[in-house]
């Protein structure tokens, strides 16, 4: 059973999905759709321009949006995912796969989002990257960290079972990243404009879930197995209650991959740029037994999926 794993922001590459594009007119007619609906010179910036602009949060989402449902378009029916996901803005690539939402809806639900995370700058939120440290180690330290200087902090992102990332008040990461050397782990600050995942997305939260109010959300045709929950959800009105907390909600990969392996997904076929995610799941899943994962982000590598699969 093949599960269909999507990659979010930091997954950005030069050059990403110019190859199919160029050989590809419904791909490249994507990439001028998604060009007006938020009015980025998109491919300028991905294909022609520096990393600086690729990171910018406004330029990427609908960007690596595109690339990733131009793969899913090309290979949809070659593919028989029993499941679907996407990490963090990934998700909404899983929406669109699933038919849960349209195309039209789900560029358009980027491009907001991605302005109003630009938008959303706050000096005091930051983020970190926390590495080679369990679970329960992390936690401790947040809760500290939360306690001692009473402010916001959480685990955004449960990526793997040994990395993590918090997210909240830079007083507050900083004295987590201050306690994960003395116990033999690393710790990294993010070049981010803001606490992503955290109560501090709270407004820009609010005006995109009044932006999905008024679209059509429709019960998925795939399970998608969400960033807040991990579970599937079928009913479209759901998905959307959901979604609406996607923003200031943590992202349970870990927890959503090992739902998906219990429900008896074995081959995790991941369509975007980096590989990113593979190696997320290799390490989700080292232990068990007939798990096979895959990156595609080519035109070449799309031309040989079959094979690998088999």
């Amino acid at each position: 059973m093949q599960s269909i794993v999507f990659p979010g922001q930091g997954s950005q590459e030069p050059g990403m999905g110019r190859d199919l594009a160029e050989h590809w007119s419904d791909a490249m007619d994507l990439w001028k759709k998604a060009e007006r609906f938020s009015g980025l010179p998109l491919r300028e910036i991905y294909w022609d321009g520096d990393e600086n602009a690729m990171a910018v949060t406004r330029n990427l989402q609908p960007a690596l949006t595109v690339v990733n449902i131009n793969l899913w378009c090309c290979l949809a029916e070659r593919l028989r995912p029993c499941g679907v996901a996407g990490h963090s803005l990934g998700e909404f690539s899983a929406l669109f796969t699933a038919q849960a939402l349209s195309l039209d809806q789900t560029l358009e639900l980027v491009c907001l989002r991605g302005k109003l995370m630009s938008d959303a700058t706050n000096q005091d939120g930051r983020m970190a990257a926390i590495l080679k440290l369990e679970q329960a180690q992390v936690e401790e330290l947040v809760a500290a960290a939360a306690k001692l200087t009473g402010q916001e902090i959480r685990i955004a992102n449960f990526n793997t079972p040994g990395q993590f990332v918090i997210s909240g008040h830079a007083q507050a990461v900083d004295h987590v990243c201050a306690g994960v050397k003395p116990l033999k782990g690393r710790a990294m600050v993010l070049p981010v404009s803001n606490a992503f995942h955290s109560p501090y997305m709270s407004e820009a939260g609010l005006e995109l879930a009044k932006y999905m109010d008024k679209l059509e959300w429709r019960d998925p045709k795939i399970p998608v197995y969400l960033n807040v929950t991990a579970k599937p959800e079928p009913s479209g009105q759901a998905l959307k209650d959901i979604m609406k907390r996607q923003m200031t909600s943590s992202v349970h990969w870990t927890q959503t991959i090992e739902n998906q392996y219990a429900d008896g997904m074995r081959a995790f076929v991941e369509l975007g740029p980096k590989g990113t995610l593979s190696r997320m799941i290799s390490q989700i899943l080292k232990d068990r037994d007939g798990v096979k994962t895959l990156s595609v982000s080519t035109l070449e590598q799309t031309a040989a999926l079959e094979e690998t699969l088999a």
